[in-house]
């Protein structure tokens, strides 16, 4: 009998986002999302918040993988219960109008500092939303960091 084993990772989909595009945040509060990464996103899609100053798009079957490892964590562990709190407090189904806007909550926007120029970057499983200076800033300090990664893409093999 062949015994199926399950991934831990978010990877196991076939999503492609790759590229950067930049826009900017309407009045209102929207933004449109780029053809190419709204083509992969379905119903269920959520944004969240994301690491490094960054929210998250997640397709929703990516989401949905994301839900069941949180489910299992341990509610006795405090960094599982608050990096489950990261993820869920402010996150939100994605909701596009006919011209391929979203609107991104006001909560999601502050902890992002997103006030205008937005970059929506593929990072291969998922979309990263930034404000334009700090998605800058950070590539800037990756520029820095090129010996570390160097030695860290050593390490996974890269």
């Amino acid at each position: 009998m062949k015994r199926m084993v399950k991934s831990g990772n978010l990877s196991s989909n076939n999503y492609e986002f790759i590229g950067t595009f930049y826009h900017s945040l309407e009045a209102k509060g929207r933004v449109s999302v780029p053809k190419v990464f709204r083509d992969q996103l379905s119903e269920g899609s959520v944004i969240t918040r994301g690491l490094d100053g960054a929210l998250f798009i997640l397709p929703s079957s990516s989401w949905k993988q994301l839900l069941t490892k949180l489910r299992s964590l341990p509610i006795t562990n405090k960094a599982a219960r608050n990096f489950l709190r990261l993820l869920t407090y402010n996150a939100a189904p994605l909701q596009f109008d006919s011209l391929g806007r979203t609107k991104i909550p006001q909560p999601l926007l502050d902890q992002a500092g997103i006030t205008k120029d937005v970059v929506f970057a593929g990072a291969l499983t998922r979309v990263e939303v930034w404000d334009r200076d700090r998605y800058h800033h950070y590539l800037d300090s990756l520029d820095n960091l090129e010996d570390q990664l160097e030695t860290s893409f050593e390490e996974l093999g890269i």
